[in-house]
């Protein structure tokens, strides 16, 4: 299929979340593989991720989207391998939410940079990407359900750093004085405020973090531990 010129695929993480991520979740759509592709991306080294875009985006020069599927490993209550033929990629900061325009929380994300060589003495390179998990729709907003995280699917948003400033992220503009709103419009409880404030106390609050800095490194594949109190959502 034949595009305009200078067009660009750049969606905003709500975007990616609430829209294409929940249409994978529920297998609609299946036109958004021409811009998101599912693909297994720890199978393939970085810098050849481009080439295995989707086909609107085979052009793109700044970032690169995918849906990824959970490894059996994981499924089975271990860790995902996430290490190539040549390198490895390693978690860096904390996890952060992911916001609405309505600064309700929909989703998760955690960011990664490929090493090149073999852990923990790899050499550190520019290809960085976002991990994106939704956050399951509550059917009794009233209930005081603990939100549930979908493990069937990934998005995950590569890209190369490239020193410029990049407001990709969306976080409320000011401190949401009514208590954090989750993504079924209903105020956070007591437990689900203290899971989120556990989440974010060590990362501070971001308006963007933007590519033009890496915050403190995390421990490998123990980020998603942190997070462990949002309920894994049944399949199907």
């Amino acid at each position: 299929m034949e595009v305009a010129t200078g067009f660009r695929f750049f969606p905003t993480e709500e975007e990616l979340v609430s829209f294409y991520l929940r249409n994978q979740l529920k297998g609609e759509r299946q036109e958004m593989h021409l811009v998101i592709p599912v693909l297994n991306i720890y199978d393939v080294e970085p810098w050849e991720l481009p080439q295995l875009a989707g086909g609107l985006c085979k052009g793109d020069t700044e970032q690169w989207f995918y849906f990824t599927p959970r490894q059996e490993k994981e499924a089975r209550g271990g860790r995902p391998n996430r290490t190539t033929a040549s390198g490895y990629w390693k978690a860096t900061g904390s996890p952060s939410y992911v916001y609405s325009s309505d600064n309700r929380v929909i989703g998760m994300k955690k960011t990664m940079v490929f090493y090149k060589g073999k852990a923990p003495s790899g050499r550190k390179t520019k290809w960085k990407m976002n991990e994106y998990r939704a956050i399951e729709a509550i059917a009794n907003p009233s209930a005081a359900a603990t939100p549930k995280l979908r493990h069937e699917f990934s998005l995950c948003r590569v890209y190369v750093v490239s020193g410029s400033f990049r407001a990709f992220d969306r976080r409320p503009l000011e401190p949401v004085s009514r208590g954090t709103q989750l993504h079924d419009n209903r105020a956070a409880t007591s437990s689900e405020k203290a899971t989120m404030m556990e989440i974010t106390s060590s990362s501070g609050t971001s308006h963007s973090e933007g590519d033009h800095s890496d915050p403190p490194e995390a421990n490998e594949d123990d980020i998603w531990m942190i997070v462990n109190d949002l309920e894994e959502a049944p399949l199907g």
